[in-house]
């Protein structure tokens, strides 16, 4: 079984370092697949140039795009020191490059020119990686991710295509690196698409099912799933196994570690997945797997940008197709719900995505009054079964007696509580938590 191992924007974001990715994929059992994201920095570039290309802004774009240039032009010396490597290098640069200046100049400049511009990144990440592998007489390929990763109509990955076209890429007798992009794929139109953004992790989870690996790694900066967001929380401690419900609550609900739809191809093969850190290779990490080896709460993690819809009608809210047709909006206008609540005369729900929210609110106001409160967190507690853990619920709502909850959810999965904060309590609520779940 091929084993898949998936670098971040951070762990290539330096010659230095992505000079290490190659020491950590030689240490793998031979062949493995390395999935590679865009340097560190280029997404974000890249965005903001076709986002200004959107808007008309062309010759802005095209600035945005020189420093960009600028920064590779830099960054391909630096990491290759033959000269004839040093010419490929350039002649990527090249490429890319005027590829990216013809897109960003197209005056119908649209959503299909802008997958393609936000798929350079990885494209080059991954040429100037195999460069640095030949250059060292590493034995390596490139592996196209345009050949084979393919999502449906909805943009979700269609695993089976995908297994079927991979597959015959893969030589028998091959025993090396197989490099390939993260994130982009090709759609049903057979356009360049993506897994949006941080798909690299969902690259790797759905190789790995394809392929049936013993493993998938992802090496980012970070030791692991931290029991807490160590950026705001001291002592928080790395955890050492958890199952793949609790990361797969944990991801969703804001854990930064993790792409949130990484988990389900790898829980659905049974394939376990690595957490480890680039930086610290010989830190222990995170082991995911099917396996539950603790009772209570494990973890806690924090997801921003909420907004929370409240509908109140006393005269609708028990007739028969009523949550039917509140949830019948959201669907039209393919926006998904993260928690909810009812009572006699109301239902409140939150979302994550508001791109649509006038008109949801607009189509929900024919159902009764609508209030929406932005700028709300949910604070989500994962372990393994807390539904039949009696006294979880309320060691959680003791820590947080002094701070206003704008919903309760408990029961919906067996894996999960959430509450609801408005964001200003978000700090104060994650420390109060920890020094009470974890002393």
């Amino acid at each position: 079984m091929m084993r898949v191992i998936k670098f971040g924007g951070t762990s290539v974001g330096s010659p230095e370092r992505m000079r290490m990715v190659a020491e950590l994929s030689l240490k793998q059992p031979q062949p493995v697949v390395v999935v590679l994201s865009a340097v560190s920095g280029t997404t974000n570039a890249l965005v903001e140039m076709a986002a200004l290309a959107t808007e008309g802004r062309h010759k802005k774009a095209l600035l945005q795009m020189d420093l960009l240039q600028e920064k590779y032009l830099a960054f391909v010396p630096d990491l290759l020191q033959a000269e004839e490597s040093r010419q490929q290098g350039h002649a990527v640069l090249k490429e890319h490059f005027g590829w990216l200046e013809q897109l960003l100049q197209k005056e119908d400049f649209g959503p299909v020119e802008e997958k393609e511009v936000l798929a350079q990144g990885e494209l080059l990440s991954t040429k100037l990686f195999a460069a640095f592998c030949q250059e060292q007489g590493i034995s390596a390929r490139l592996l196209p991710a345009l050949d084979f990763m393919r999502i449906d109509a909805w943009g979700e990955p269609e695993i089976e295509t995908i297994e079927k076209l991979l597959k015959p890429l893969l030589e028998a007798s091959f025993k090396g690196i197989y490099i390939t992009q993260g994130y982009i794929c090709r759609n049903q139109q057979g356009q360049i698409d993506n897994l949006r953004r941080g798909g690299s992790d969902y690259t790797a989870s759905l190789i790995g099912a394809a392929l049936r690996s013993d493993e998938v790694q992802i090496w980012t900066d970070i030791s692991g799933m931290h029991n807490n967001d160590p950026r705001i929380v001291a002592n928080t401690r790395p955890i050492a196994s958890i199952s793949f419900d609790e990361a797969a609550e944990l991801a969703y609900f804001g854990a930064k570690i993790l792409h949130p739809s990484s988990i389900l191809p790898a829980q659905k093969y049974n394939i376990p997945v690595r957490l480890l850190n680039t930086m610290k290779p010989e830190d222990e990490g995170t082991l995911i797997s099917a396996t539950a080896e603790e009772a209570g709460i494990r973890a806690i993690a924090a997801k921003d940008g909420i907004t929370a819809i409240k509908i109140r009608s006393g005269r609708m809210l028990m007739a028969y197709g009523f949550l039917r047709r509140v949830f019948e909006v959201f669907e039209q206008h393919r926006t998904p719900i993260d928690m909810i609540t009812t009572s006699e005369v109301a239902v409140s729900l939150t979302i994550d995505d508001a791109t649509h929210l006038p008109a949801i609110t607009k189509a929900l106001e024919q159902f009764g009054s609508v209030e929406v409160d932005e700028q709300q967190t949910i604070i989500c507690m994962a372990g393994y079964n807390l539904i039949n853990q009696p006294g979880r619920a309320a060691q959680a709502l003791e820590a947080l007696q002094h701070l206003p909850l704008r919903m309760i959810s408990y029961g919906g999965s067996r894996h999960n509580l959430s509450l609801l904060v408005p964001s200003r309590f978000k700090t104060e609520a994650l420390k109060s938590l920890h020094k009470q779940i974890f002393g």
